[in-house]
């Protein structure tokens, strides 16, 4: 039976770790018959060694591309034509950064320097990755990023809530601009996972907490799984109407008050 990717050619951005979720939608998109390119930054290195844990790790390119860089986006095009031919269906957006004095209790105190960094690159790179890439997708497509319910003020993620919540508004605006090349653009919300990015975040610990309270299913901190179907969801031509949407994975909670 073929998988619901079969066929298609996606590129990942962001497989940094065996325990991220970007790792597990390559390992899905693989296994459910796509073609895959991945993209690093700013260790490329670490990927590749990454990706030989994938179910085809011969049939997997990792290219150098900082998002934040003009020239990397530039030659983006062009290096997947190479590998993958002059067609794209999908691209999984799984890039944030913030740099350390934007997280962690220092809010009031960040200067406007590390809040544009975190803007630039959590939010702005989803427009800019997909603009690099949509004259390959030229047969419509999906892009899926990534987000962290933005409606509320978590504890220590200071300023990557309104990173995300800008991420969050652009997926809105992209939807609305791509839909005439019959791209649709859509997030997924995961919990807290232990991932490389949460290890970046000052007391994480206090944030995860309140999964353990409110969620009314058991969530797990270990197990990016479930998010990583839903991207592979979304790639698919199982939701072919369905664009400008947040699709939550985190065990309900953000259904839930106090």
């Amino acid at each position: 039976m073929a998988g619901i990717l079969e066929g298609k050619k996606i590129l990942i951005t962001g497989v940094l770790m065996e325990s991220s979720i970007a790792f597990h939608a390559a390992k899905l998109a693989q296994e459910q018959g796509a073609e895959i390119i991945l993209t690093a930054w700013p260790r490329p290195t670490l990927t590749e060694r990454i990706a030989k844990k994938l179910p085809q790790p011969d049939k997997v390119k990792v290219l150098e591309l900082d998002v934040s860089n003009d020239e990397h986006l530039a030659r983006l095009e062009g290096q997947v034509r190479e590998h993958l031919g002059g067609r794209l269906d999908g691209i999984v957006h799984s890039i944030g950064f913030a740099p350390q004095d934007a997280l962690g209790g220092n809010f009031l105190n960040t200067p406007f320097e590390s809040v544009s960094t975190a803007m630039h690159v959590s939010a702005f790179s989803l427009k800019s990755l997909t603009m690099a890439l949509l004259p390959l997708m030229n047969e419509g497509g999906s892009v899926v990023g990534l987000t962290f319910d933005a409606q509320f003020a978590w504890p220590q993620y200071d300023w990557m809530g309104p990173a995300k919540a800008a991420l969050e508004a652009t997926n809105r605006y992209m939807a609305r601009y791509l839909g005439e090349h019959d791209v649709r653009s859509n997030l997924v919300s995961a919990g807290p996972l232990g991932s490389m990015a949460a290890k970046s975040i000052p007391g994480f610990s206090d944030l995860a907490a309140v999964w353990d309270t409110r969620s009314p299913l058991e969530w797990k901190l270990d197990d990016p799984e479930p998010a990583g179907k839903a991207i592979v969801a979304l790639l698919s031509d199982w939701f072919p109407k369905t664009t400008g949407e947040i699709i939550h994975v985190d065990g309900g909670l953000h259904a839930i008050g106090a």
